[in-house]
């Protein structure tokens, strides 16, 4: 299962950067748009195929599991995003700036799970 650990481990480290960058510097929304598109791009390319390559069914359960959750969160956050991006008043932008936090910590933590 080291592939799989790898791709999560990378995945982990794309939603820790983001994170990061959110909370130590200006977002630009657009930008941070195209950073979830990203994301979301590596999933389906790198983890969703993950599932296949387990033979241990446990294993296989438990990754489709993760993937369907994360997936999920994934879609939410990009809603987040389309959110932050039409807020027009500074306080409407930081409680999307935090939920959009909250959301990365959620993937980040689907992340740590298959890690474990």
């Amino acid at each position: 299962m080291s592939l799989t650990r790898d791709k999560y481990h990378a995945l982990k480290i794309l939603l820790k950067q983001l994170d990061s960058d959110l909370t130590t510097t200006k977002v630009d929304a657009s930008e941070l748009g195209q950073r979830v598109r990203s994301l979301q791009q590596f999933f389906q390319q790198q983890i969703v195929p993950l599932v296949n390559l387990d033979t241990d069914s446990n294993d296989q359960s438990r990754l489709q599991s993760n993937q369907t959750e994360m997936n999920k969160q994934l879609r939410l956050l990009e809603i987040d995003v389309m959110f932050f991006q039409g807020a027009r008043q500074a306080s409407t932008a930081k409680s999307r700036l935090d939920a959009i936090g909250d959301r990365l910590t959620t993937l980040i933590e689907y992340c740590n799970v298959i890690l474990q």
